[in-house]
């Protein structure tokens, strides 16, 4: 949150982005390892893919209401390779090449996202029901809005309640 607090976070390097990223999320499931019984390596490898790949998962969820209190997670090295030089949150959010640095971010989160099953599909010892779920649900996100697209104007993605259980029964239950 310190990074959060000392200034407005405007398309930041990707090197600033993933320290963000370990900061507000992978710190998180790194606290969480001992709690989830998980041995150390796995557990890390864990917190590390799971925290990242939510976090941009977040990052592209909330691009127009992140813009709306002068925030702007993209980072700026996605941006020029779009064609988008500026970092003013409204002009980025608004211009349609937003669409190709989106995609660019959303594949990075794909893979962080491998990265996390892979470790999960190891059968890591743990009690791994909230990770696996965070990651049923947050990955399904991305898949939608990866489908929709990026382009103005965007609507918030959700999972509805249905759909929750059913996560919840094929990665919480089945794993």
């Amino acid at each position: 949150m310190e990074m959060d607090v000392d200034q407005d976070i405007r398309a930041p390097d990707l090197d600033t982005l993933d320290l963000y990223c370990d900061r507000v999320a992978s710190a998180v499931g790194r606290l969480s390892v001992k709690v989830f019984g998980m041995e150390e390596a796995p557990g890390l490898m864990l917190a590390y893919h799971l925290g990242r790949a939510l976090q941009l998962t977040n990052i592209l969820r909330d691009l127009d209401e992140d813009a709306t209190i002068g925030r702007l997670y993209m980072p700026a090295e996605l941006l020029r390779e779009a064609g988008i030089e500026s970092d003013d949150p409204a002009v980025v959010v608004d211009d349609p090449r937003l669409a190709t640095a989106a995609a660019a971010l959303a594949a990075r989160a794909r893979s962080h996202y491998a990265e996390a099953q892979a470790v999960l599909a190891s059968r890591p010892k743990g009690r791994l029901i909230a990770p696996r779920l965070m990651y049923g649900v947050y990955s399904r996100i991305l898949e939608r809005m990866t489908k929709i697209g990026w382009a103005p104007p965007r609507s918030r993605v959700r999972v509805g309640k249905l759909e929750l259980i059913w996560i919840l029964i094929r990665r919480g239950l089945l794993g």
